[in-house]
């Protein structure tokens, strides 16, 4: 099945040709970021024999190496517990390769998604800031795993998006005010993931490992959509995969409010939880982490991922592939990169050089957006994308495009629902003919950016690409620029 939605309304304009190309590159990054299959090559069914194996699944410097072995006939119950964008997409392998066997389970999947699976309960969350039926989906898992055995079976699934869907708050503090707490650091501030997990893992029962106690005494094997990391970075280093140990502390969670001025603008329960900081709701740590019975796979390796199949898909087209960045975030406005990015090609265009055409320049990470107080409907790769349109105009070689492999660009609707015609965007693709048909419908670029009120300009320029949800690799970012005719 196609991610890419609309591709015959973002080839119907400006660089037909170019457009094509990206629309190309993109769907296969886009189909790379899926779990599914990976998540199939590692588990595996032989008679009444479970095993889970890959060598390109295990953290480097694991001390459990190896296939890993279960005997069905020895095991009571098999659940599925798991949170984060696209998640069903890995659980949906396990479902197909146990079959009847599964017991069941529970996932917590963004809101927008289509329910996927048949034996494993779902909740659709929301994201970027938690609601309501994030916490429902906890307590259901809670429900569901208050009496698992040592003869039981767990896996896990976890991916990107699991901080704000995984979501219990701790007494004494509200989920209003973790809403008011993530809003204000995420989105106000443009805090990055990193930046803001020590405070909400604090603010939590379900996150900075938790997950993990809550399923004790039974065997346990993490999925973690991801690549598989270091052993050491997995559980010493580790602040955002919330069913393995977890490496901040309440200090640490203090620093970061004041490090974004935000400690006097939160709720002051959240302050008066954070000082506190009673030892008995410290976060999972390696020590006790370890002492459970489990084994870590991460089934979304880097050199099976994203930029690396983009890259391929270019180099087939005729584009020499660049990989200028790979990594889990830049920690800068979207905007910026893209006015970057936009020079550097509009440079190679008129002087060649390095990235002389016909060349694509691939890259991934994790943008920021710093919003203020302003209340529009876009996301980081839009903005990247309308930037970059600005810096391009007029251009017959250059086009240039951001994704979130996730499928959704942005809080979408989430805080604004003026523009309900107007579906929620992965991204965009824009050339040099984007900023002079603009013009041309009065729609003023600069006042869009500014406000953060992208959407409803890439909308009406047919330029904002539709896309269906999965697991998010971060942000896909590829710039085009074409050989001369």
């Amino acid at each position: 099945m196609k991610r890419i939605l609309n591709a015959a309304a973002l080839t119907s304009h400006g660089n037909v040709e170019g457009r094509k190309a990206m629309v190309e590159i993109l769907e296969a990054g886009l189909q790379a970021s899926d779990p599914y299959n990976n998540t199939r090559k590692l588990l595996r069914v032989e008679g009444n024999t479970l095993i889970a194996s890959g060598a390109d699944f295990e953290p480097q410097g694991d001390p459990q190496i190896g296939d890993e072995v279960i005997d069905l006939d020895a095991v009571g119950r098999i659940y599925v517990f798991g949170a984060g964008k696209g998640s069903q997409r890995a659980a949906k392998a396990i479902e197909d390769v146990l079959g009847d066997r599964l017991t069941g389970g529970h996932i917590i999947d963004k809101k927008g998604g289509d329910l996927i699976l048949e034996r494993i309960e779902v909740t659709f969350g929301a994201h970027p800031v938690p609601d309501e039926d994030c916490v429902r989906g906890c307590k259901r898992i809670l429900e569901m795993a208050q009496d698992l055995r040592e003869d039981d079976l767990v896996l896990t699934v976890v991916c990107n998006g699991v901080s704000s869907l995984l979501t219990l708050p701790v007494p004494g503090v509200s989920l209003e005010d973790v809403r008011q707490t993530t809003y204000l650091m995420q989105i106000e501030r443009g805090a990055p993931t990193h930046d803001l997990n020590p405070i909400r893992n604090h603010l939590d029962l379900m996150k900075g490992g938790r997950l993990s106690r809550h399923l004790q005494p039974a065997r346990a094997i993490h999925i973690i959509a991801w690549g598989p990391h270091t052993y050491k970075e997995l559980t010493r280093e580790n602040i955002w995969l919330h069913s393995l140990p977890e490496a901040s502390t309440f200090a640490d969670a203090v620093h970061m409010l004041k490090r974004w001025d935000a400690w006097d603008a939160v709720p002051a329960s959240v302050r008066e939880h954070l000082l506190r900081a009673d030892p008995t709701q410290e976060t999972v740590k390696a020590e006790e982490f370890e002492r459970t019975r489990f084994r870590i796979f991460g089934v979304m390796p880097d050199h099976l991922g994203t930029v690396p199949t983009a890259a391929r898909k270019a180099a087939e087209l005729g584009f020499t592939p660049h990989i200028l960045y790979n990594v889990l975030t830049m920690k800068a406005e979207a905007s910026q990169v893209g006015v970057v990015l936009a020079n550097m090609a509009a440079h190679a265009e008129t002087h060649g050089g390095a990235f002389e055409g016909p060349a694509a320049l691939i890259g991934r990470t994790e943008m920021v957006v710093t919003v203020g107080q302003q209340r529009g409907m876009g996301g980081r790769n839009q903005e990247y994308a309308l930037a970059a349109a600005r810096h391009i105009a007029g251009s017959e070689r250059i086009v240039m495009a951001s994704v979130d492999t996730d499928g959704t660009d942005g809080p979408g609707k989430q805080f604004n629902d003026a523009y309900a015609h107007i579906p929620v965007l992965d991204g965009a693709i824009v050339d040099g003919s984007t900023a002079i048909r603009a013009q041309e419908m009065g729609i003023d670029l600069f006042e869009a950016l500014k406000r953060h009120n992208t959407s409803p300009a890439l909308y009406r320029l047919d330029d904002g690409v539709v896309a269906t949800q999965n697991i998010s690799m971060n942000d896909l970012t590829v710039t085009l620029i074409l050989g001369c005719t």
